[in-house]
């Protein structure tokens, strides 16, 4: 029996099943938090791409089948925890248990969207249910990326958008507004084909109906929308020492980046990258380091960034451990620096120390917090060409767009993220950072730099397409590349997250028509 007025699916006790699917218990609980795992198969390293199309499409099912709104938060809530420990189960090794207990905190951000999804195509939706569905629930997964992707929670890593960084169409579209509009776009047609599959005929003709309208509009940005005019050639070397463990192991894998340095020489090399942490405290210590990289520098003939993870004092007068890329010219440093701003959880700092420094116990978390820098730079080599302005990124930075899109705002040509991923050597991690470089540069129409001290390194260009062969994690090498550089903004360079916004707006006229609608409606005779 439907509930007054037609609108949701029936309730169900807890013993029953809807949809041939089981509404309760841990066989339920099970096939939640398998459903949510499945979208990690279309990141990398899998990057199985086009399974992101469809691969929400059986937690979808599984939601719309909740007897109540409880068991639909439930199933919400157990995907969320699914996907998040899929996407990032190479955290373990660092965190242990700890990442069950991050994966149950952030799985709460899928509640509310399990409900609304299970309020939209629960039962057979009707055909204004259904055009509802199509805007809200992918808008409510948006909002689900926007709030995780807040620094403390750990980043906008995993984003569903980002999946379809290697498929032109899709880089095309971040260029019109970001990751954010690719994955509205991917969570539409997975909502759409689960109306196509369960809902009555005018319902369906919605699902179709968007399925159509999401191909046209991906065929009219990648008519029409503006892309930068390339302007010019900056031949760039990236260093990759690869693993070096062992005794004195910084001091060999600083020797080996300048033995891999010298290779480049005679080679017309306008700069020269190294990955995070490149250089330890105790060489950044040592005067004869920077003697060492400046008289680099001029046998090569190019400018050197490096990145140094040591105790430093800034600008401001504060003292502690900074992570941060210098770039270093003939005459030794140049002066100009960027201090990492955006610390990785719990591997950099521990939030809430006096809490949770126990985690340090368990995993691999920072034993002393790093500081943070204030402010973005904007590198120019200190030789006075001002054909190449650098915008450097450390480590997971890359993963944020506001901060790409910012160095582009203040005049960047390329943006270099230097990283460093060698804890998570034999995992997914790798891929997955290289993978970001791709959707920055088609956000920003500026080619990106993605250099690592162990694999893997890879240079895109400002449409997203690979440059040259990458590093893989297996090599030890220094390779060059020719950046095709760029003038003109992206509409997402110029107008920024209005995909985001737009969710939000969209999910409060929702919330609005439904307040107005219990306001409107009359109770039943006898009704309390």
């Amino acid at each position: 029996m439907r509930r007054r007025g037609g609108r949701g699916p029936a309730p169900t006790s807890d013993g029953q099943r809807v949809g041939g699917l089981p509404a309760s218990g841990w066989v339920r609980a099970a096939l939640a938090l398998l459903a949510g795992a499945l979208p990690a198969l279309a990141f990398p390293a899998p990057s199985l791409w086009w399974f992101g199309w469809v691969a929400l499409v059986p937690w979808l099912l599984l939601i719309r089948s909740a007897g109540t709104a409880r068991r639909a938060a439930l199933d919400g809530w157990i995907g969320g925890i699914g996907f998040v420990i899929a996407v990032h189960h190479w955290l373990m090794p660092s965190l242990h248990v700890f990442i069950v207990l991050l994966a149950a905190l952030l799985g709460l951000l899928w509640a509310p969207w399990g409900v609304l999804s299970w309020r939209l195509l629960g039962g057979r939706p009707s055909l204004p249910r259904a055009a509802a569905a199509v805007v809200a629930v992918p808008s409510g997964w948006l909002v689900i990326e926007l709030i995780r992707s807040w620094e403390g929670l750990g980043g906008p890593w995993g984003l569903l958008g980002a999946s379809q960084w290697e498929v032109a169409p899709a880089l095309r579209v971040a260029s019109v507004g970001g990751v954010w509009l690719v994955s509205l776009l991917v969570v539409a047609v997975n909502t759409a084909l689960v109306l196509l599959v369960t809902a009555r005929a005018a319902a369906r003709t919605v699902g179709g109906v968007l399925l159509v309208v999401c191909a046209l509009a991906v065929g009219a940005v990648w008519a029409w929308a503006p892309q930068p005019v390339t302007t010019g050639t900056a031949r760039i070397a990236v260093v990759q020492p690869g693993v070096i463990t062992g005794p004195n192991s910084v001091e060999r894998r600083l020797a080996r980046g300048e033995e891999l340095t010298r290779t480049v020489a005679g080679q017309d090399v306008d700069l020269v990258v190294w990955g995070e942490s490149s250089i330890g405290a105790g060489a950044w210590r040592d005067p004869g380091t920077a003697r060492r990289l400046a008289a680099l520098s001029g046998e090569t003939g190019a400018d050197l960034l490096v990145n140094v993870d040591a105790r430093q004092t800034d600008g401001s007068g504060r003292s502690g451990i900074f992570k941060s890329a210098v770039l270093v010219g003939p005459d030794g440093p140049t002066g100009d620096r960027y201090d990492k701003m955006r610390l990785v959880p719990f591997g950099e700092y521990v939030p809430a120390r006096s809490l949770l420094g126990w985690v340090t116990s368990v995993g691999r978390a920072a034993g002393e917090d790093r500081l943070r820098g204030d402010r973005q730079v904007v590198m120019v080599l200190p030789d006075g060409d001002e054909r190449l302005r650098i915008g450097p990124l450390v480590c997971f930075e890359s993963a944020f767009p506001d901060m790409s899109r910012r160095l582009v705002r203040d005049g960047a040509q390329v943006l270099v993220a230097q990283s460093a991923t060698s804890t998570f050597q034999e995992s997914w991690a790798p891929a997955q950072h290289a993978s970001l470089g791709a959707l920055r540069a088609a956000e920003n129409g500026r080619p990106v730099v993605h250099a690592t001290l162990t694999g893997i390194s890879a240079v895109f260009g400002p449409r997203g397409e690979r440059i040259g062969e990458p590093l893989g994690t297996e090599a030890s090498a220094a390779a060059v590349y020719d950046v095709p550089l760029t003038r003109g903004t992206t509409l997402y360079g110029r107008s920024g997250d209005w995909a985001v916004y737009g969710a939000l707006a969209a999910l409060a006229v929702l919330c609005a028509a439904e307040g107005l609608r219990a306001l409107r409606r009359k109770p039943a005779p006898g009704t309390p």
